[in-house]
């Protein structure tokens, strides 16, 4: 039974940690190819899952990659419910003040084109090669947060690396 200093406390702590980790988040969805017209809604679907397991989550664990599990399968379950429409795969618009127009349509082409390669990616491929490559999760790390051998973790980045590479041949050999 909880008492009600214990349940501020508890109330307190999830407040802060969704204050600190929205954005990363917001960019793992992203990742995973969540469109802006739904992110609100599955970064929250998100934060409800952390909130419910939040009470046996153990802080000896890195925090972020308990988080990327959570928004992973929160985007990969948005996905299969909305699988009879079209979900946008694309990045937000970048703006910077210090670039010129040309600048920023050149990099949001560029993250227009990564959105498309790891839309080439199963799930499970995609999960392990963002958390390795772009986040700098270890393999273990990955192996822990998404509750695999290690051994699979370290196969299936090898599979999303080659994978990613094919796909970006193909793509650089399409004509403009």
């Amino acid at each position: 039974m909880s008492t009600p200093a214990r349940t501020q406390e508890f109330a307190t702590s999830f407040r802060d940690l969704y204050r600190s980790q929205v954005g990363y988040v917001w960019n793992v969805l992203r990742r995973f190819g969540v469109g802006r017209a739904d992110l609100e809604d599955v970064t929250q679907d998100t934060f409800l899952r952390a909130y419910r397991s939040y009470a046996s989550y153990d802080p000896a664990r890195p925090l972020r990659p308990w988080l990327f599990a959570l928004a992973a399968r929160a985007a990969i379950d948005f996905r299969k419910r909305a699988h009879q429409r079209e979900i946008p795969q694309e990045l937000p618009d970048v703006v910077s003040d210090t670039e010129g127009p040309e600048a920023r349509v050149e990099l949001n082409e560029r993250q227009r084109l990564l959105q498309k390669l790891l839309g080439e990616l199963s799930d499970d491929l995609r999960a392990v090669f963002i958390m390795y490559e772009y986040y700098g999760h270890s393999a273990p790390e990955i192996a822990q947060a998404l509750d695999i051998p290690l051994n699979t973790a370290y196969s299936r980045l090898r599979l999303a690396r080659a994978q990613f590479a094919a796909a970006a041949q193909r793509t650089a050999a399409e004509p403009p």
